[in-house]
């Protein structure tokens, strides 16, 4: 049985080397992960500020302290998880096994965030507080081998790339599902109960999500997992010093996901509140699938153009398309436009830093001759979301309370300008700094190739 398995992982490593494309079955595996990822998480993101405030009865201001209180414990457990995966050692790898032990309880406390029992004003916020941290601890040990894993999955930076498209792609269809159909299954399921319908909504999402995981842990493979050691604690730390590709990318990379989540998580309140145009929402939600041209165009972009130019080109895209929404005033139609260039631009501003996380773990490798790939890129992907994500759903619900806003009732004019102006300069902002960081990676991405070849030969 130990020699069937060393020949099997020494044919893998060969047909990596060979620099051959992976198998369907494992892209496809690996995918996957996203599609399950994105359609439990997006679905918090996207709706748990809605859910408290206008569903579960949550005060606007004691959300935003849910949220920020969130943002700190996530600051604690993304590093902690790297350092886990680091540390892990199973026959199935270092990454695999994580969707096997957590598939589970992602889904049971994804549906446990969305039950919304009855209960006192301040029990609720506990209960808000606790459910959130847990799905917040968990989603990033399901998060955080999907990054990881992409050095060890091929050592080719093509094949790289292509698998973060296919991945990229695979959470997109997760996302279209959730921003196109929650709202829809919720009134069709509560008819009229949105508790209910958003109970009913969640659970069929956590089953599904739940099988999603359990199929990317049966169809993927690690290699080379067999000369990749455990490091100290302290070594996983060092890794990060002089590593300035690492270092900018994450930075761009919070500023996406800030401006992303505070687009996406006050999209509702414009449609329903500045709008009167509550199903729009959904509308707008569904032609995220234009994100798909753009993940699937990558690949092509990148063979080229720098990868850096290729992100900025991204961010700018994407700033572009919530200025039109800006001046689109009631106009459907150009609120529709810009929604849909904006989509174009996001899709690629959200795929390429997972794909050059993995170019900065070889950086970081070559620079200090530490290979921490699983705490690099917890703080690189699931830090950065969690972290992007928390805050541009935080920030909006602090300006939003501090015009006024309040749940289920006729707003203000200072309430629905904080409304408008979250869900189109907020981000127009946080998208064009993102832009600004990204100028700093170029003249480290130049010696990619450099530092590719040596590791090779080094190893």
């Amino acid at each position: 049985m130990v020699e069937s398995s060393t020949a099997k992982q020494l044919q893998d490593n060969k047909v990596d080397d060979n620099n051959s494309k992976m198998p369907l079955k494992r892209v496809l595996a690996y995918a996957s992960t996203d599609t399950a990822g994105n359609l439990l998480y997006c679905t918090l993101t996207s709706f748990i500020m809605y859910f408290y405030t206008d569903v579960f009865g949550i005060s606007i201001a004691a959300t935003g302290t849910i949220l920020l209180v969130a943002r700190i414990f996530d600051a604690l457990d993304a590093p902690i998880w790297g350092l886990i995966i680091d540390h892990t050692n199973t026959k199935w790898g270092k990454n695999r096994p994580y969707w096997l032990w957590l598939a589970i309880p992602f889904g049971v406390i994804f549906f446990l965030t969305f039950l919304a029992p009855d209960l006192s004003a301040s029990a609720k916020v506990i209960y808000a507080l606790v459910t959130y941290i847990l799905m917040g601890i968990v989603y990033t040990g399901i998060a955080t081998p999907i990054t990881a894993i992409l050095p060890n999955l091929t050592n080719n930076s093509n094949e790289r790339v292509r698998l973060n498209s296919w991945r990229s792609n695979g959470g997109m269809i997760g996302y279209l599902i959730t921003a196109s159909f929650t709202l829809p299954l919720v009134a069709f399921f509560g008819n009229g109960n949105d508790k209910l319908g958003f109970q009913v909504t969640v659970a069929i999402y956590a089953v599904i999500g739940i099988a999603l995981m359990l199929f990317a842990f049966s169809g993927t493979r690690e290699i080379n997992t067999k000369s990749i050691k455990s490091i100290p604690i302290r070594q996983s730390f060092r890794a990060v010093k002089g590593n300035w590709p690492w270092i900018t990318l994450v930075l761009a990379f919070i500023f996406y996901w800030l401006g992303n989540t505070s687009r996406t998580s006050t999209l509702i309140y414009y449609s329903q509140y500045n709008l009167d145009h509550k199903s729009l929402a959904s509308i707008l939600n569904g032609l995220v699938v234009f994100q798909m041209i753009s993940i699937t165009i990558i690949p092509f972009i990148v063979k080229r153009f720098l990868k850096t130019h290729t992100q900025i080109l991204g961010f700018v895209i994407a700033a572009i398309g919530q200025i039109i929404i800006a001046f689109a005033g009631a106009s459907t139609s150009m609120i529709i436009l810009g929604w849909v260039i904006a989509s174009l631009g996001t899709g690629i501003a959200v795929t390429l830093p997972f794909a050059m996380l993995s170019d900065t773990v070889d950086y970081g490798e070559w620079k200090t001759g530490i290979r921490a790939s699983g705490f690099l890129t917890a703080i690189g992907s699931s830090f950065c979301i969690k972290i992007g994500a928390g805050l541009g759903s935080f920030i909006p619900s602090i300006i939003m309370d501090k015009a006024g806003y309040v749940a289920n009732a006729t707003q203000t004019a200072s309430s629905l300008a904080a409304i408008k102006f979250c869900f189109t300069w907020l981000p127009a902002i946080f998208f064009i700094v993102g832009a600004i960081i990204m100028m700093n990676y170029k003249k480290y991405e130049k010696n990619e190739e450099r530092v590719r070849d040596e590791l090779l030969l080094k190893r």
